[in-house]
């Protein structure tokens, strides 16, 4: 329905089995993640830069969990599926049921992310929105410099303009989708939050 173009897989070649951070864009609440979920299952199965018939289902990559905002993942049925693919779920630290709210980080969350990083590989998205241009979230940094993992930049584009908010439903069929994983970051894990956060955010610009 939708033409997937990926690019970089080979960036995964030498990644050690934990303590890697994908960080990307973000445009839709699921399209994206069940996307990179596919890739993941796909390389694994020596696919490169395509999918086909999926039929890596089969015998899945199960060693990725994905951060997701608690206020999008209760709720419904198809969100509680989401969760048992690896879905960790934060308080958002900038809205709340539609309204804007400054908070602090809740340390439970952190910990989360921490504990997955030390088994598994960990998708998450610095903006936590799907609003395009937003600013990257403090949070992102933090982790980073406690966990000291390896950073892929993951760079996306077309989803928006395919999919429905949620990802759920097709806005536009034909479109162009893509996904490109870049090369690690080198991180001064010692810097500044602030720096590396502006180091993460300027890598997954389109």
């Amino acid at each position: 329905i939708n033409k997937l173009k990926i690019s970089g897989t080979e960036n995964f070649a030498h990644l050690p089995r934990k303590k890697v951070l994908f960080v990307s864009n973000h445009q839709t609440y699921f399209a994206d993640v069940i996307s990179f979920l596919h890739i993941f299952c796909a390389v694994k199965w020596g696919k490169k830069n395509r999918l086909g018939i999926p039929y890596y289902l089969l015998n899945p990559f199960t060693r990725v969990n994905y951060v997701a905002a608690e206020e999008t993942m209760k709720g419904s049925l198809i969100s509680r599926i989401f969760l048992l693919a690896g879905g960790l779920t934060v308080k958002r630290t900038w809205r709340e049921g539609g309204q804007e709210v400054r908070r602090g980080l809740d340390p439970s969350d952190t910990r989360k992310i921490l504990r997955a990083l030390d088994s598994n590989w960990v998708i998450t998205f610095p903006q936590g929105t799907t609003k395009p241009y937003a600013p990257g979230r403090k949070g992102t940094a933090l982790i980073i410099k406690q966990a000291r993992p390896v950073v892929i930049p993951v760079v996306i584009s077309g989803f928006w303009r395919a999919f429905n908010k949620k990802g759920l439903k097709f806005k536009k069929k034909g479109s162009l989708l893509s996904i490109t994983f870049k090369e690690p970051l080198v991180i001064d894990y010692d810097a500044p939050g602030e720096d590396i956060l502006a180091q993460v955010m300027d890598s997954i610009e389109q």
